[in-house]
């Protein structure tokens, strides 16, 4: 089908500056025939020539419907379901995260390893066996529009996410929509449900300078394309007022934004930086950065990453330890580049983490070139090392090369995955003090989350209360992925002289050592499955109703519950002590009395009456 394009253009010529709205315009639909794969039979749906029979979802009134949305991918998607969940909320539709409960899923999908785009065909084929309306979002449908997948749903592209409530009420009516087509940028003053309401995901920039042989991104994110410093600063001044305690600048290429409107990443960062809370209440987390575009301005960056409200931490991947390789990507950068933004970093940043990224088997890697990686990543033993098997995305220049083996491919991930978790990156840690920010519930339902400076994951056993707040802690235990730390003191505002509060009494989980952290918060752990962020986003209470309150309800209701069971079995066992203690001193000693005097009654009688059958013989 060809794409259904808008039937007005905003504005006539070049659209808005980057990071304001246009108007919204009508939607060009295209009316379900028998022609198109339907997701509900004639009579539930009725003919579109006849407007007088309707489906019972489109007799309803428009915003009244309930919506389930699921995300994978990066917070870059995250941030785009986020807003997508604002404006149907803000519209009047309610959001549910039980997909058979839901009038229409929305699915956000990720295109950049081959698990993630299978994982969205089994997630449209079960929503039409189901019968749902189905809108589909993300780099998938924009980069790969012709899909036999998509056939019969409708589409929103990555530019086009302010037009969702449009997409969605016209799809309950039974019309299929696609609306792909690249105009300006989404403003950022749009509605938003976050999923955390302690961390906001800012998208600086879509899409990125580079050509990277195997990147089916680029072909849905298209070209750079960067916010205004002022619209970016606005943002960031409006959700440090809503309560937002963590920052996340997210994009393809952070170190590429503001190449395309006469800007640079330093001059974004030092804008942002002169609008947090000098109390450090509110901290900021630089997004992924290829090495080409920071090399240039590395004093500039470690500035910012040494001020106290900036996380010391980045993600940089470097991809291959090869030249060869990385050649072969078309990545832009040489090994020795790489080493020069670490060991920069490193030096002019104190407790500076850097966190990176390898693709094993990409085609042409030798066992010479492996093993240049795996030398490159014992040489600097970093603690976080994403590690994925090459996927040939269709249509990328790295799927027609000659492939690895697949073999070996698995060989050469295991073999550098193992190479990893045998560094210990975190033992010295052990009882150390330690400022955390803590914004996020542990997926053991147990801890919570906090992050060093330098952005490394602790969990502690503590309330839901100190969610939001400042932590002195002190470091107990390592695992693999995070350390474990009991709270010895938390603030508010860390500036502020306030009492230590009450320690709590939950117990550690020392022997924990799985990640249990979020997957875009995971330290080093191996991501080769489907990355799913998400997924489930709920209404706002109109707003307080999110997933994320719903989540601490739910949480608080199981720990309430449970409690309440050991409260219970405790009591039972309590007792059944003082029954086999105090009733036995006090009714049983009694009957063993009588029973004792009975019995020695009946020997003496037994022994009167021998003694005088004997006499009487």
């Amino acid at each position: 089908m060809e794409d259904i394009e808008d039937l007005l253009i905003a504005g006539g010529g070049g659209g808005a500056p980057p990071g304001f709205r246009l108007p919204l315009t009508a939607v060009g639909i295209k009316p379900k025939t028998n022609k198109t794969k339907r997701l509900h039979s004639k009579d539930e749906i009725g003919s579109s020539d006849n407007n007088d029979s309707l489906s019972p979802l489109s007799s309803k009134i428009p915003g009244t419907q309930t919506i389930y949305i699921k995300t994978f991918g990066c917070s870059h998607n995250q941030s785009d379901s986020e807003y997508m969940a604002g404006q149907l909320t803000a519209f009047g539709y309610g959001l549910s995260d039980i997909p058979e409960e839901a009038d229409l899923w929305l699915i956000n999908t990720c295109t950049v390893k081959s698990p993630s785009q299978s994982a969205m065909t089994t997630l449209i084929s079960r929503g039409k066996s189901a019968k749902k309306p189905l809108v589909i979002a993300g780099c998938v449908p924009q980069g790969s529009r012709d899909l036999r997948e998509l056939e019969g749903v409708s589409i929103v592209g990555v530019q086009q996410i302010d037009r969702v409530v449009e997409i969605v009420d016209e799809t309950l009516k039974g019309h299929e929509v696609r609306l792909l087509t690249r105009k300006t940028l989404p403003a950022l003053d749009l509605p938003k449900v976050r999923r955390n309401k302690f961390i906001e995901i800012l998208p600086i920039n879509v899409g990125c300078l580079g050509a990277c042989t195997y990147c089916k991104t680029k072909h849905a994110r298209g070209h750079l394309g960067s916010y205004t410093v002022e619209s970016l600063v606005e943002r960031v001044r409006t959700v440090i007022a809503e309560g937002v305690k963590e920052i996340w600048l997210s994009s393809e290429d952070t170190g590429a934004y503001g190449r395309d409107i006469g800007v640079n990443l330093p001059i974004l960062l030092n804008a942002i930086v002169k609008e947090l809370p000098s109390d450090q209440s509110t901290m900021l987390r630089i997004g992924m950065t290829n090495p080409p575009f920071i090399l240039e301005h590395l004093k500039e960056i470690a500035a910012v990453l040494s001020h106290p409200c900036v996380y010391t931490f980045l993600h940089v991947p470097v991809q291959s330890g090869s030249d060869a390789v990385l050649t072969a990507m078309n990545r832009e950068y040489t090994v020795a580049d790489f080493r020069k933004v670490v060991d920069t970093l490193t030096e002019l940043v104190p407790g500076m983490q850097i966190a990176t990224d390898i693709i094993c088997g990409f085609p042409g890697e030798t066992d010479e070139d492996f093993a240049q990686t795996v030398t490159l990543i014992k040489e600097y033993k970093f603690s976080q090392v994403h590690i994925s098997q090459f996927y040939p995305r269709p249509g990328t220049p790295a799927a027609r090369m000659k492939k690895v083996p697949s073999n070996i491919v698995k060989q050469r991930s295991r073999e550098l995955t193992n190479v990893f978790e045998a560094f210990t990156p975190y033992t010295e840690m052990v009882g150390r003090e330690e400022r955390i920010w803590i914004t996020e519930i542990a997926t053991d339902g147990v801890n919570l989350v906090g992050h060093t400076k330098g952005y490394i994951q602790v969990l502690v056993a503590a309330p839901e209360s100190m969610l939001g707040t400042i932590a002195t802690v002190k470091i107990t235990s390592v695992g693999r992925w995070s350390v474990f730390a009991e709270v010895i003191e938390t603030f508010d505002h860390p500036n502020e002289e306030t009492r230590p509060r009450e320690r709590p009494s939950s117990p550690r989980a020392d022997t924990c050592e799985t990640c249990t952290c979020s997957a875009e918060s995971c330290g080093g752990q191996k991501i080769e499955e489907v990355c799913d962020v998400s997924g489930d986003l709920s209404p706002p209470n109109q707003i307080g109703r999110s997933l994320f309150g719903r989540f601490l309800r739910r949480r608080n209701k199981q720990v309430h519950e449970r409690s309440e069971k050991e409260i219970l079995v405790s009591m039972e066992k309590q007792e059944a002590t003082e029954t086999s203690v105090t009733h036995w001193g006090i009714v049983d000693k009694a009957l063993l009395c009588g029973m004792v005097i009975s019995t020695l009654t009946i020997v003496v009688l037994l022994i009167s009456i021998g003694s005088r059958v004997l006499l009487q013989q």
